[in-house]
């Protein structure tokens, strides 16, 4: 075996397991063999010869260094070579003197390829397929941009975007820096940081061709994660028609080695019970159930977070979540005339879109019995169990409507036939702390206010002694608890009091807890959120895949009911309240509907 240092004019010594003494200027040092073994002998020997090359080698933070040490400890000490009689090693090294300047590096002398600085390798590359999509743009990009400011990334993150398009690293910057912003308690070197944000992100044209394209990132990544363990997430922010393309190509060519990897899949999770068992089987044969994420941003919202919080960290909630004091539950999302559906949602109608991930989650968070510990899997285990228990919706309980577009009113008006943009019905838990107690869902778009909101209302006092004094309409005088998240987050509770003042007058008074007024701080988007659960590894707010066959298990029946054309939407004015039918389903069920 034999190590050369230099190009220069060199003279070998030889050594073997019966030599006693080495010459050539070797310190006498060496050759004491009281002791000692020749093993021992041959380190302090390297030790020399690096201090001869002007080697620095208790500096391991530099990759040459450490590469030529451990290259040299495997031909001097390995346990299972060691030296023995009639076994010559040759070193050869210069006999001038050669300066550090002049002394070609150990990388260069290996390999024409430049040093790779092990301090900018990624430990974390997040990949989103899609890179120059809307999605990327206005959501993505910024969230992680928002995370790495926060420090909820590490330095030293690569950020990687994947689409068709034949743009450069660059040109995908300058897209990106033209949609960062920094928060109102973000602006602290703010310019710096989008610099080094922009400067760890790298673009990858796929064409079209992804198994070509996914071959190309693989490579990118691995050229920009050196030797280092680095872990990977890839957003699949693409189109349903693609989606199994793309996956199937990112499990067999793009899946690092040398850590976990993780996929998010976005909306929707399927067009109804059969396609999305297709879709998850086909999943499942390229990843683990826990490799995958389906994001719904609307689960990443500050309200939907602190249902848990508010249920299981406070006693006074507690003994009251049951059908014996609660009379109603409402969930309540609405979108005004800013927001409207477009070709994506058009496709697919709310109950595809919203309905089935984000209201059926918030019923399974409300209502599921208290995890036996804040793990992911063990709170999907138990909303799983409530979306098991749900009743079969019936058609009589369930109104569908659809604004009524013009191309004067700025809205899209090409909507399919019967895709609905609004959604009510009773949905009822048939177990023993929810049976006979209503969850009322309201969701639609074009409505009068935008309003996200959940109203737990209870029952009447037994035997109110005050009954007298509350006057005729007793309703106006339930106990609510108010979680609400638009237009302004915060909860209340509706109690009643006495008026001050002589007689005896009750008024229904709301104890207010307004966030903006209690936290002066902005609140993080959703998708910074549920972007930081995956990384974390945090999966509670995302549908596993037996919850997910549990949710279109209830809403198939009412979908092929309207296929039929047996349930019809009812049309709504834009502006307006709603499907007047939303008004008589409640008081079929005896709920007193608030709308403000």
């Amino acid at each position: 075996m034999s190590l050369s240092f230099s190009s220069t004019s060199v003279k070998p010594i030889h050594l073997s397991s019966n030599a006693h003494r080495i010459t050539q200027g070797v310190p006498k040092s060496f050759d004491s063999g009281v002791g000692g073994s020749l093993c021992r002998r041959f380190r302090g020997l390297k030790l020399w010869i690096l201090e001869r090359l002007n080697f620095e080698p208790m500096k391991e933070s530099k990759r040459s260094t450490s590469h030529f040490k451990n290259n040299l400890e495997a031909g001097l000490s390995n346990e299972k070579g060691s030296l023995s009689d009639g076994v010559f090693i040759t070193f050869i090294f210069p006999t001038d003197k050669v300066s550090s300047m002049e002394s070609p590096s150990l990388l260069q002398t290996a390999s024409s390829s430049p040093p790779m600085d092990d301090s900018r390798a990624p430990s974390l590359s997040i990949v989103v397929i899609g890179a120059t999509g809307e999605l990327a743009r206005s959501k993505i990009f910024p969230a992680l941009f928002a995370l790495f400011y926060s420090g909820f990334l590490p330095e030293n993150v690569g950020i990687f975007g994947y689409s068709r398009k034949n743009i450069t690293d660059e040109d995908l910057r300058s897209i990106i820096a033209s949609t960062l912003t920094c928060r109102v308690d973000h602006q602290q070197n703010c310019e710096d940081k989008m610099d080094a944000f922009l400067g760890r992100t790298y673009y990858i044209n796929g064409g079209y061709d992804n198994k070509h394209g996914i071959s190309l990132l693989n490579a990118r990544m691995e050229e920009i994660e050196g030797r280092s363990k680095a872990n990977r997430i890839f957003y699949l922010s693409v189109p349903q028609e693609a989606l199994l393309d793309v996956a199937s190509c990112l499990a067999s060519g793009a899946q690092t080695q040398k850590g976990w990897n993780r996929i998010i899949i976005e909306k929707p999770f399927g067009f109804d019970a059969l396609s999305s068992h297709r879709l998850t089987q086909s999943l499942l044969l390229k990843f683990e159930e826990k490799q995958m994420y389906r994001i719904d941003h609307l689960l990443g919202r500050n309200l939907i977070e602190n249902l848990t919080v508010l249920r299981f960290a406070n006693l006074v909630f507690q003994p009251l979540w049951s059908r014996t004091y609660i009379d109603n539950i409402q969930v309540i999302l609405s979108e005004d005339l800013t927001v409207h559906p477009g070709r994506y949602f058009s496709g697919y109608g709310i109950i595809r879109d919203i309905v089935h991930s984000h209201v059926l989650q918030t019923i399974a968070l409300l209502a599921m019995e208290p995890p036996i510990s804040l793990d992911g899997e063990d709170i999907r285990n138990e909303k799983v169990k409530v979306l098991r228990s749900i009743r079969k919706l019936q058609p009589s309980d369930v109104i569908l409507g659809q604004y009524k577009g013009s191309s004067r009113q700025k809205v899209d008006v090409s909507l399919n036939g019967l895709a609905p943009t609004y959604f009510a019905a009773a949905l009822y838990i048939d177990n023993a702390r929810w049976d006979g107690v209503p969850f009322l869902v309201k969701t639609g778009l074009g409505l009068l206010k935008h309003q996200m909101e959940i109203r737990i209302q209870f029952r009447q006092v037994p035997g109110n002694v005050y009954h007298d004094r509350i006057g005729h309409n007793t309703n106006s005088a339930t106990n609510e608890l108010i979680l609400r998240d638009v237009p302004d987050e915060a909860i209340m509770v509706r109690v009643n009091n006495k008026v001050p003042g002589l007689g005896l007058q009750l008024d229904s008074s709301e104890l207010n807890l307004l966030y903006k007024d209690k936290y002066n701080m902005e609140v993080p988007d959703s998708y910074e959120h549920l972007l930081l659960d995956v990384i974390d590894g945090d999966n509670h707010l995302f549908m596993r895949s037996d919850e997910l066959a549990a949710a279109w298990t209830i809403l198939t029946p009412i979908m092929n009911e309207m296929d039929k054309g047996n349930i019809s939407p009812e049309l709504y004015e834009l502006g307006g309240r709603g499907p007047v039918g939303a008004y008589y389903l409640w008081a079929k069920h005896g709920v007193r509907w608030v709308e403000d």
